[in-house]
Parts: C-alpha cells; sequence; structure tokens
C-alpha cells in the first residue's frame, strides 16, 4: 500500500479537537463547531457514551460548517447492528466526502452491561466480527461512493493490529507520545494514526490537577484503560481513583499554554497523523473555546 492508497480524511491541520456536547442544545453546540473550524482547527471529534447519537450529531456539525473533520470518538458497536453502521457512515461519506471518520469501538462491559443491557464479550472477536459484517454490506449502498474511512479505538497490541488489517487505522485515548509511536509502529506508514490528548489549561498547578482528577475518575476504574496504562509502564500504584499524580501530569497536558501545546505536537513527532484536544474544564461538558483560542494561538493555527 502507499500512501495515496489510504483511506481519504482531508484535515484541513493536522490539529483538531474533541469535545463532548451532550447537553448543549444541537444550535449551539453547531456555533461552536464552527468556532472552532474558524480558529483553524481541521477537526472535531465526538464521544457517544449514552447520551446523544452520535452519526446525528455528526450529520449536524457536518451540515454547520465547511470544512471541518466529523469524526467520532468513538462510536459504541453496541448501539446499532452493523449494516446500520456501514450504511449510515457511507451515507455522510457519500454527502460529505472527505469529512467523516468513523471511530468504532467495543465500549466497556459496565456501561455495555448496566447502561445498554447488552452483553460485553470477547472484545478482539467482536470487533472483527462487527467489521466483517460491514465489510459485507453490498456496494450498491450509495454506489460509487466506497466505504467511508474507519478507525478503531485500538489501546492493545492486537487491537492496534485489528485496525490495520480490518481497519483504517487507530484512534488512541489516553494514551502517552510514547504510545502512539507503539500505535504507529505496528500499523506502519499507511494507516491513519488520530490521537488524543487532553488539557488543562489556566490556574495554577492545583486546580490544574483536580480537573485532571475528574477526568480520570471515571476512567481509572475501566478494565480497558487499567492494562492500557500498564502496558504504558505505570504500575497498580498510579491506578488509584482519578489515577496518581504521575499518570495524570503523563496523560494529561498541564501547565503553561506553552507547555501544553508541546504535548500536542510531541504526539505528531511521534508518529501521529493529526491529534485531537480536549480541553478540561469544570466540566466535561464546558465550553472549550477560550482556552481553544490560546491554543490555537501557540500552535500557529488559522
Amino acid at each position: 500500500m502507499t500512501s495515496s492508497d489510504r483511506a481519504r480524511i482531508d484535515f484541513p491541520s493536522r490539529i483538531g479537537v474533541w469535545w463532548a456536547s451532550e447537553t448543549w442544545a444541537m444550535p449551539d453546540a453547531q456555533a461552536v463547531a464552527r468556532d472552532i473550524e474558524q480558529m483553524g482547527y481541521g477537526s472535531l471529534f465526538l464521544p457517544e457514551v449514552g447520551g446523544k447519537e452520535c452519526f446525528s450529531q455528526s450529520a449536524a456539525y457536518l451540515a454547520a460548517t465547511d470544512r471541518l473533520v466529523i469524526g467520532t470518538g468513538i462510536a459504541n458497536l453496541h448501539v446499532r447492528v452493523p449494516s446500520a453502521a456501514e450504511t449510515g457512515a457511507r451515507t455522510l461519506n457519500a454527502v460529505y466526502p472527505g469529512r467523516f471518520a468513523f471511530g468504532l469501538g467495543v465500549s466497556h462491559a459496565p456501561l455495555v452491561e448496566h447502561s445498554i443491557g447488552g452483553t460485553y464479550a470477547k472484545p478482539l472477536a467482536t470487533m472483527r466480527g462487527y467489521l466483517e459484517k460491514m465489510a459485507a454490506v453490498a456496494p450498491q449502498i450509495e454506489p460509487g461512493v466506497g466505504r467511508p474511512p474507519v478507525l478503531l479505538a485500538a489501546l492493545g497490541p492486537k487491537m492496534i493490529e485489528l485496525s490495520g488489517t480490518h481497519a483504517d487505522g487507530a484512534h488512541p485515548y489516553l494514551v502517552t507520545p510514547a504510545q502512539t509511536k507503539v500505535t504507529r509502529d505496528i500499523l506502519g506508514p499507511d494507516k491513519w494514526v488520530v490521537s488524543e490528548q487532553a488539557v488543562a489549561i489556566g490556574g495554577d498547578d492545583e486546580d490544574q490537577l483536580r480537573r485532571a482528577h475528574g477526568h480520570l475518575e471515571v476512567y481509572s476504574g475501566l478494565p480497558n484503560y487499567r492494562n492500557s496504562w500498564l502496558r504504558q509502564g505505570f504500575d497498580e500504584s498510579d491506578l488509584v481513583r482519578g489515577c496518581s499524580e504521575r499518570l495524570k501530569r503523563a496523560v494529561v497536558g498541564m501547565g503553561s499554554v506553552e507547555q501544553a501545546a508541546e504535548v500536542v505536537s510531541a504526539h505528531l513527532d511521534a508518529g501521529a497523523d493529526h491529534v485531537v484536544i480536549q480541553v478540561l474544564g469544570d466540566n466535561p461538558m464546558a465550553d472549550p473555546r477560550p482556552d481553544l483560542r490560546e491554543l490555537a494561538r501557540v500552535l500557529n493555527l488559522g
């Protein structure tokens, strides 16, 4: 495969945004997306964790912007059958070619079993089977468009390998730049690596650590992330609720705006094609624009 064979994603710049807007009215969230585009960011990635449905949100953001790539970070495969996932993504790809990235993941056992009422089976086998069913959808659906680019929420080496053999790349989340390099090394040069990087800027060090703690508190109780951090070189002493200070500082860009921007750039240097910044405010749905404007200035966007 050559780079020209890579699935098409037309990022206007190498740095984008990850933002959860579930408590926002969509017209207001669309205004945020337009501002993000105007600042010079290349994407807006959005989660699917039990609030709003991600395909309808993606369509609304795509309609409200001109160049911004919209990505799901990450669509939960337990929410929809494979044919619905494939055909929905194809339709978005048909209407907005090059502007939709379909991020897909197996989610987490507590969410799937308690919130959705599903069954959380072997993640790797579940994902492989799901992707094979997606690929089997007839080409007559959105004829001539081709398949949408699919990125997997891949943390472990086997899921990263699957993101290269059965998908178009990976969307690593809560990882260090060193883990971005591991992902790139496994995938080689011709698959997409879109890494997420949380940042806490403004306020003093204590306040930044508080926001990092709030961000990591839920994740620190999920086996998928705990295992990921152990593979990245942390140990059980780092996996306390909300994570140790060492782990907080490793996975959240803190300090000045310039220091946070350096961590974002470190993922690019490690092999990421694109990095999405998640601004940590006082709550997960806080308005990210003030901090994004500061970061855009330091990162020379726009």
